[in-house]
């Protein structure tokens, strides 16, 4: 399996759920983009050993996923708050266009400010 984010999505989500090993092996390997060779010599194991370890933690975090489907819920939470974002700013331009509405404009700015904040504090 090729390094890519998923699995570190994955790790930040289930990682803890992980034994010590596991975890410690795939985050050498995908965080800090160790070789099986550089992990397997820190670790005082064989190269293969190391690649079983990774290859059950990369199951066992998928399996979770499948499961719970957290990372999922994640990433459309995450869209759903930037289109909200998008519709809140479209409401304030078509405000200010036509001239209607102070409290629509800050209720739109209230809205943007909110969704940005879940958006950037709890989702990056």
């Amino acid at each position: 399996m090729s390094k890519n984010l998923d699995i570190t999505l994955l790790l930040d989500f289930y990682g803890d759920m992980l034994t010590d090993k596991q975890r410690s092996f795939i985050s050498y390997y995908y965080n800090d983009d160790l070789s099986l060779s550089e992990i397997a010599a820190d670790e005082g194991i064989t190269r293969q050993g190391v690649r079983d370890a990774i290859k059950r933690a990369e199951t066992q975090l998928v399996a979770m996923e499948e499961r719970l489907g957290l990372v999922a819920r994640f990433e459309n939470m995450k869209i759903g708050l930037s289109e909200i974002i998008e519709y809140a700013e479209e409401i304030a331009i078509y405000n200010r266009k036509n001239s209607l509405s102070m409290e629509v404009n800050d209720s739109t700015a209230k809205i943007k400010a909110i969704a940005q904040t879940l958006l950037t504090e709890n989702y990056s």
